[in-house]
């Protein structure tokens, strides 16, 4: 069952969650709530993917509606948008010993060092973060972590990290919403979105 549907104050964005087990059909569970959530019957809601795999929303008399979902540990993350391109990353917050050695190898410098500022502890809870704010933002772009992440470029702020640079081909980080949250305990998420070119 998934939890409250929740919205973004003036932001054309549902999300919600709920458990998942490894080996589920993440698409059979996000049909009900996209029909839910669209008051229309699950037949109606069509999913299709692109050729570099993304998700694409069909509904019937309802153009411009987008869709994403994400799960991790035993968590599934789902977001829809209304006439904006929308991306989630959900991360369960597992011990992870590498996150600086992947962080040096796939971010930018400037968040590489920034993370390397942290204490170890605080370093991969921030590492998850910024994981989840670059990869909701490039399954928004559609082309997901294949597009790379160094291609856009976050800084560290007292609430978290801001797009503070990105390659044009993602628009410019003005173009750019983020909301990130802790789901549930022991998770991290972000839902990405701009408007639709």
């Amino acid at each position: 069952m998934f939890s409250k549907t929740l919205s973004l104050a003036d932001a054309p964005v549902r999300y919600a969650w709920r458990e998942y087990r490894r080996g589920q059909s993440a698409e059979l569970l996000v049909r009900p709530w996209l029909a839910d959530a669209l008051d229309r019957p699950a037949s109606d809601i069509g999913l299709a993917r692109d050729g570099r795999g993304r998700p694409q929303l069909q509904v019937p008399g309802h153009p411009g509606l987008d869709a994403n979902w994400s799960h991790s540990g035993d968590a599934l993350l789902v977001a829809l948008g209304d006439g904006v391109a929308v991306g989630v990353d959900i991360e369960w917050q597992r011990p992870r010993p590498q996150a600086m050695a992947l962080a040096q190898r796939f971010f930018t410098a400037g968040e590489a060092t920034a993370l390397a500022k942290r204490a170890p502890d605080d370093a991969e809870a921030a590492f998850v973060q910024l994981w989840c704010a670059k990869e909701a933002v490039l399954k928004a772009h559609g082309h997901g972590l294949s597009f790379g992440l160094d291609r856009l470029e976050f800084a560290a702020r007292d609430d978290g990290w801001a797009l503070v640079a990105c390659d044009p081909a993602l628009g410019t980080p003005a173009d750019w919403h983020l909301h990130a949250f802790a789901p549930l305990p022991g998770y991290l998420a972000t839902v990405a979105w701009r408007q639709e070119e």
